[in-house]
């Protein structure tokens, strides 16, 4: 019941602001561009993303303001440019304007037991008429995948541009809830249940048909990988307006590491934020296994778990994943490090010979591009962004390791670990080469491509 009073709190919401809008004359929007982003401080690939964008824009167009929209409290013009040289190694030309968003909770998982995915989405309606109605910029950028603000951002004469990282559905989605198979977005409930399942289907094709409708408004669309584009068409159905941007991987600064790095012990490292779909506890469970095949003899290898936390769910599994590696008595061997700075985590991929990645259909993969930079061995899942557009032979060379099962993942630590050291060096050098793809200088060029005619629209 506090479910559907919190989706009808926000629906009377909507349906009152969009009766306001239609009676109010529309006020000129300013010439500007927004970028709404309401999470400034999650420290993903998301983010780096939005730092990249705006300094793109400020370098196209050198006096039009930036502003971003952000429900973190604590966000100032001085501090986010601060945070994405310090985190990112992104120097903004100037401080963006901040946009302060007090509804923000309305987007949160957690404010939705069941039936998440509409209501973000109408959340996000809601908290887009909040930062419209406060600020009304030419040049609408979505660079967090909140498709369903499209329509209003255009209500309000903004044009709209965005970054998809992701389809927030997709044919590989539903496919799952037909084979009934249990993961982060289908519980085990639902999974047992033909009823429920057949249920949730349904959910979903409606949902899709709204995503369709509200996607296809976008003026252009810009896509992160293969995949994504493949399901973005799929669903929007504007490829015209639809490009695929590779997003920004700091490959410049990874570059200069070493390939030769210390062995005893041999590390491995897992970038990636404390989220479910990240599938840490994959990797705990395929390091431990191999821990188990070495001969006795065999260095001890570590990994190093490095992630941030967006909310107290991210850190609740953060203390589980250290629980279960003292329940596997390898708690010795695994550190955890949260929310450090860029410098550190270029730091600790420089002392890695392999990186592991597990989520399933991953977009993309920035963390993988990010290992194969700084000359740790990627292991990544077989599936998505990683498949498709990076762990790819480069000149005939194999690049890295894909990976499904738990199986899979211990099978390829073990080969690393065994690998002879001009062999690891070779296959390093390899993926590096293969990471320029994916430059920093390459999302800068094709970004400033795909804007730069609509935003020669601007009406001074």
């Amino acid at each position: 019941m506090a479910i559907l009073a919190g989706l009808v709190a926000v629906l009377s919401a909507l349906l009152a602001a969009a009766l306001r809008r239609l009676l109010i004359p529309r006020r000129r929007p300013a010439d500007a561009a927004g970028f709404f982003h309401p999470y400034t401080n999650d420290g993903g690939g998301g983010e780096r993303v939005l730092w990249c964008a705006v300094r793109a824009v400020q370098e196209l167009l050198p006096d039009l303001p930036c502003a971003v929209y952000t429900g973190d409290a604590d966000a100032a013009p001085d501090a986010l440019a601060a945070r994405a040289l310090e985190r990112f190694g992104v120097r903004l030309l100037r401080p963006p304007q901040v946009v302060h968003l007090n509804k923000r909770k309305w987007i949160e998982a957690r404010t939705y037991a069941h039936f998440t995915m509409i209501g973000q989405s109408l959340g996000s309606v809601y908290l887009a008429w909040e930062a419209l109605t406060n600020f009304t910029p030419q040049f609408y950028f979505d660079t967090s995948g909140y498709a369903f603000t499209y329509p209003l951002a255009r209500l309000f004469g903004c044009k709209v541009i965005c970054y998809t990282h992701y389809p927030t559905i997709s044919s590989d989605m539903v496919e799952r809830v037909k084979h009934r198979s249990s993961m982060y977005n289908n519980s085990s409930h639902i999974a047992g249940s033909i009823w429920l399942s057949r249920c949730k289907i349904l959910y979903y094709t409606i949902f899709s048909w709204l995503y369709g409708l509200v996607g296809s408004c976008a003026h252009l669309v810009m896509v992160n990988s293969s995949w994504t584009r493949s399901h973005i068409i799929n669903i929007w159905k504007i490829p015209e307006r639809t490009k695929r941007v590779y997003p920004p991987c700091n490959t410049s600064a990874l570059q200069v590491l070493p390939l030769e790095r210390p062995t005893t012990p041999p590390i491995f490292i897992s970038v990636a934020q404390f989220r479910p779909e990240k599938a840490h506890g994959l990797q705990l469970e395929a390091f431990a296994l191999a821990l188990q095949r070495l001969d006795p003899d065999f260095p001890k290898p570590k990994l190093q778990f490095v992630g941030s936390c967006r909310n107290k769910e991210d850190l609740d599994r953060l203390q589980k994943l250290k629980d279960r590696s003292t329940e596997l008595h390898i708690d010795e061997l695994v550190e955890f490090h949260k929310d450090i700075s860029y410098s550190d985590l270029v730091q600790l991929l420089g002392g890695a010979i392999a990186g592991l990645h597990s989520m399933t259909d991953e977009h993309f993969g920035i963390s993988v591009v990010e290992y194969m930079g700084a000359g740790a061995i990627p292991i990544a899942h077989k599936s998505a962004g990683p498949m498709m557009d990076i762990v790819l032979d480069e000149d005939g060379h194999q690049t890295g390791f894909l990976a499904s099962e738990k199986e899979d993942y211990t099978e390829a630590i073990i080969k690393v670990l065994r690998m002879p050291e001009s062999e690891r060096q070779e296959m390093a050098a390899v993926a590096r080469k293969r990471a320029q793809r994916f430059s920093d200088q390459r999302f800068h060029e094709d970004f400033t491509e795909a804007v730069r005619h609509i935003l020669s629209e601007r009406e001074a």
